[in-house]
């Protein structure tokens, strides 16, 4: 699935807008848009009492199709890395306008939210944007020095006790692009995904990953714990680790003699949803990196 950022409606405002992406579809409401939104995911959750309201198309992965025909949106929008392929192509076929963001770093994620504050001709909704670029910037001077080194995983090996392997994320991504706003260095941020699995920990060949994404290394202990990360973050999302994952990362530096880094639960939101929301992540996650 090839990534369509360029808006498909040129020199129209869409009356009816179903939103695919949680993160846009609380973007849509904070810059006054919410009228309108006709129909959310089930993860389209903030804000509540907006979201609620709404009819839901079902999940990120899996919308229903025939059901967000029926709602007949001008536009409909998806996100490349929350949103299936195939029901963003049959989206197409049925003749429904897709605008596929992308956005893999936070100058990208503002560009779109400028994109609708131009098809739209709001002064009002350029200023809010323009106010979310000016904190960009006081955060990245703000936390310039003293920078942490941080890991954050985002999945694990699920089927043993004692993961081979976590999923963090490169510097090409939106996550990341947030840690360094935010006063977070990724360690991982030059590490790149190896193919197959078993190349990850040098017991095969690396293959070429081509047409593959790569922005998701999968790392071993050894790394985790080579890399010497000041501050871990655990999030919620895209896996909900706990505390016994809290205590799986932990035991990776006690069992090596080494310093244990702060090990900080946080909401997931605060690093993956592009948008609006990074109000919230420059203020929040900020803090708790440099607590």
């Amino acid at each position: 699935m090839d990534s369509m950022n360029t808006f498909p409606l040129a020199g129209t405002a869409p009356e009816r807008i179903v939103s695919l992406v949680p993160s846009m579809t609380e973007s849509l409401f904070d810059l006054g848009l919410g009228g309108k939104v006709v129909g959310v995911t089930d993860f389209c959750v903030l804000p509540v009492e907006g979201t609620a309201r709404l009819p839901h198309v079902g999940g990120t992965k899996n919308p229903d199709v025939e059901k967000i025909v029926a709602l007949a949106p001008e536009l409909v929008i998806a996100n490349q890395e929350e949103n299936g392929e195939a029901p963003v192509i049959a989206l197409q076929e049925r003749g429904v306008a897709v605008w596929l963001t992308f956005p893999r770093s936070v100058e990208q994620a503002l560009t779109d939210l400028h994109v609708l504050a131009a098809v739209f001709g709001s002064r009002q909704m350029a200023m809010q944007i323009d106010w979310l670029v000016r904190s960009v910037e006081w955060a990245r001077a703000a936390n310039s020095e003293g920078s942490r080194r941080v890991f954050c995983p985002v999945w694990r090996e699920t089927s043993r006790d004692d993961p081979r392997w976590w999923m963090s994320f490169c510097g090409e991504t939106y996550a990341s692009d947030v840690l360094a706003a935010c006063g977070g260095i990724n360690v991982f941020e030059d590490r790149r995904r190896r193919y197959p699995l078993e190349a990850e920990w040098n017991e095969a060949a690396a293959e070429v990953a081509a047409g593959r994404d790569d922005r998701y290394p999968r790392v071993t202990p050894d790394e985790i714990a080579a890399a010497q990360p000041e501050v871990i973050l655990v999030p919620n999302e895209p896996y909900s680790f706990g505390e016994a994952d809290q205590a799986l990362l932990a035991r990776i530096f006690s069992a090596r003699g080494q310093t244990e880094p702060r090990i900080i639960p946080v909401d997931g939101r605060l690093l993956f949803w592009h948008g609006t929301h990074l109000a919230k992540s420059l203020v929040e996650l900020s803090a708790l990196i440099r607590q």
